[in-house]
């Protein structure tokens, strides 16, 4: 059986601290026809020593850029493998990731796209937020179109396309800022419902300086915006916004809930100081 060649995409900025991880998660794919590009757009910290030092080893530029849709078109538009997908500059493949995706659209041919499970860790690479990825994956098990216009329960570390599909779809929307992902697969799915591969591909790191991190009810608010464009049902779109809600209310809590884990650790780190003096 041929495995396709895959194009991998990084866009860049200012990611020194988990780049490395990134480069070295896809390049011991140890995947037979893997080309890998990592665009940057000006990076000022110690992002380009990194990548010099695996030249020969990856394609890289770095230049100033519109944006990460900006600089994962570029990528797009220079791709020459079979299937396409891009990987942030802080986020992981798990190992065998590419194998699998690779034997998956060889023995389905007639797939356009295809997303599998995703985890998600923290800065310090530990899994985190599990009760989130179960509950992605409860509806990427049920892959309906419908529910996609009221939740984006599809992973982006996670999902592979055809690079056909760029001719038919284009590349990502350059006007949007946290959820281009979000509306590249409603636009996909207009054509055609993702394949479901069952096994965790890769890992989303939630940081303080990630937009996962740092923009929920940005990012909701696009997403909603979004949906509203792709469907005209007032159901879906109703749904759509109750669910984003609730979602920003979750992050919320979580977040007061670890600001009061602080403080209180902070405090009793203070008072036990105080006993040592």
């Amino acid at each position: 059986m041929r495995l396709p060649r895959i194009t991998i995409i990084t866009p860049s900025l200012n990611q020194g601290a988990f780049i490395k991880q990134t480069i070295v998660s896809v390049l011991g794919q140890g995947y037979p026809d893997l080309e890998y590009m990592v665009i940057d757009g000006g990076s000022t910290d110690n992002t380009l020593d990194v990548l010099r030092r695996y030249a020969g080893q990856i394609d890289w530029r770095s230049e100033p850029d519109r944006g990460q849709s900006d600089a994962i078109n570029k990528g797009l538009q220079r791709a020459t493998g079979d299937i396409v997908a891009f990987l942030n500059s802080d986020d992981l493949y798990e190992p065998m990731a590419l194998h699998t995706v690779g034997t998956f659209f060889a023995q389905h041919p007639r797939v356009a796209w295809a997303t599998g499970k995703c985890r998600i860790i923290d800065a310090r690479g530990a899994e985190t937020r599990k009760a989130i990825t179960a509950y992605k994956n409860a509806w990427l098990y049920l892959n309906s179109t419908s529910a996609l216009h009221v939740l984006n329960y599809i992973s982006q570390p996670a999902t592979f396309w055809r690079r056909q599909v760029i001719d038919q779809v284009g590349g990502l929307n350059e006007d949007l800022h946290y959820a281009l992902d979000y509306e590249y697969w409603l636009r996909m799915s207009q054509h055609s419902r993702p394949g479901v591969i069952k096994r965790y591909l890769s890992a989303f790191r939630v940081h303080s300086d990630s937009k996962g991190g740092t923009a929920t009810a940005m990012q909701f608010a696009e997403e909603l915006a979004i949906a509203r464009a792709y469907t005209g049902s007032r159901l879906l779109r109703g749904l759509h916004r109750i669910h984003g809600a609730m979602i920003v209310e979750l992050y919320t809590q979580m977040r007061k809930q670890r600001w009061a884990l602080f403080r209180s650790s902070a405090e009793t780190a203070r008072a036990l100081s105080g006993r040592l003096r």
